[in-house]
C-alpha cells in the first residue's frame, strides 16, 4: 500500500486559498531557501526534532544512544545527523517529549480521512484542502492519488508549489487542481541560486507554460529585504509576469524569521538560515509598482 510522508496537517487555515481550509504539509523540497520558515519540510525523510524548552536535562537520551549521536551543548542537546540512524530509542525514552519524530508515513485513505473531517466547513465557507510543504510534487504519485480522491468527492483543491519540477508532472495533474499557488522568489538567476540553492530557469519556464493552459494560478512572492525588494528586481519580476498569459493576481508575502529556531531544533548545519530584517520592505510601494502592470495585488496570502 502506497504511503507518503506528511509532517503536519493544519485545520481552519484561511491564508492558503479561498474559505476555510485544511492544509496538508508534504515532506521534502527541492529548494533550500535561506529564509524558509518550515525547514522541517526540506528533508524528504523522517527527522528527529529537539525542543530545548521541553527538556528536563535528564540525559536519558544520551545514555540510550548506542551510536553516541546525542551530546550536550550550550545547555541543550545536539544530534549528530551524520551518524544518527533514526532508531527512535531517544524519542521513546524522553519523558518530556523534548525529542519527537517529524514526518509521519500515511496512506491515501488516512490523509483523506483527515481531510473529510472538515468537509462541513468547506461547504459552508467555499473552502477546501491545500497541499503544501515542502513541495508536494516531490511525492507526485501519492499526491495524484489524493487529488483524484478529492475530485471524486468534489473537494476544492489548492496546490502550493515551488515550480521546480518536470513540467510533465504539472501537466499530469492540472485538471485535478482547482487553484495553483505558484511561489516566485527571485527573477535574477544568480541571486536565486545564491539564496535557494538552485537555478530558477525551470521555475520560470513552468510558470509560463502552466499559465498558458487557462489554469487558475496565483503567483505568491515572499518579499525578502535586500534580496528581491530592490527596484531592479521588482521591475524584472513585473515585466516577466506581464508576459504571461491569463495571470491576473499576485500576492506579496511579508517576511518573518519564525523559522530560525527550528534549524537548531533539527540540528541542520548544512542548511544556512539568515535573519533578514523583518518589516523593512515597503510592500505598499511594491504593490503600487506592480499594479502599473495591470495585476491585482494582495498583501498577504
Amino acid at each position: 500500500m502506497q504511503t507518503g510522508c506528511i509532517f503536519d496537517i493544519k485545520r481552519f487555515a484561511i491564508h492558503d486559498g479561498p474559505g476555510i481550509r485544511t492544509t496538508v504539509f508534504f515532506k521534502g523540497c527541492p529548494l533550500s531557501c535561506r529564509w524558509c520558515h518550515n525547514p522541517e519540510g526540506i528533508n524528504a525523510n523522517d527527522e528527529i526534532i529537539y525542543r530545548e524548552n521541553r527538556c528536563i536535562h535528564c540525559d536519558d537520551c544520551i545514555s540510550v544512544c548506542s551510536l553516541q549521536a546525542i551530546t550536550n551543548r550550550d545547555g541543550g542537546k545536539i544530534i549528530n545527523t551524520e551518524i544518527c540512524d533514526l532508531c527512535g530509542k531517544c524519542v521513546d525514552i524522553c519523558p518530556s517529549t523534548a525529542l519527537e519524530f517529524v514526518g509521519t508515513n500515511m496512506t491515501v485513505s488516512e490523509v483523506m480521512g483527515e481531510i473529510e473531517k472538515d468537509t462541513a466547513f468547506f461547504d459552508e465557507s467555499g473552502g477546501g484542502v491545500t497541499f503544501s510543504g515542502g513541495d508536494p510534487l516531490l511525492q507526485f504519485d501519492f499526491l495524484r492519488k489524493i487529488l483524484e480522491q478529492c475530485r471524486e468527492r468534489k473537494i476544492h483543491t489548492t496546490l502550493d508549489l515551488s515550480g521546480y519540477c518536470p513540467y510533465e508532472s504539472l501537466e499530469n495533474i492540472q485538471n485535478l487542481v482547482t487553484l495553483f499557488l505558484f511561489d516566485l522568489k527571485v527573477y535574477d538567476e544568480e541571486i536565486h541560486r545564491q539564496y535557494t540553492g538552485v537555478s530558477n530557469r525551470l521555475i520560470l519556464s513552468n510558470l509560463k507554460k502552466i499559465t498558458k493552459n487557462e489554469n487558475h494560478v496565483i503567483v505568491r512572492i515572499p518579499v525578502i529585504p535586500g534580496v528581491n525588494d530592490t527596484e531592479k528586481e521588482i521591475d524584472n519580476i513585473s515585466r516577466y509576469l506581464s508576459s504571461l498569459s491569463n495571470l491576473r493576481e499576485v500576492h506579496l508575502l511579508r517576511h518573518h524569521n519564525l523559522g530560525v529556531s527550528k534549524y537548531e531544533q533539527l540540528s541542520m548545519p548544512k542548511f544556512k538560515i539568515e535573519c533578514f530584517p523583518e518589516g523593512k520592505s515597503d510592500l505598499k510601494r511594491i504593490r503600487t509598482e506592480m499594479e502599473k502592470h495591470g495585476f491585482t495585488i494582495k498583501i498577504g496570502g
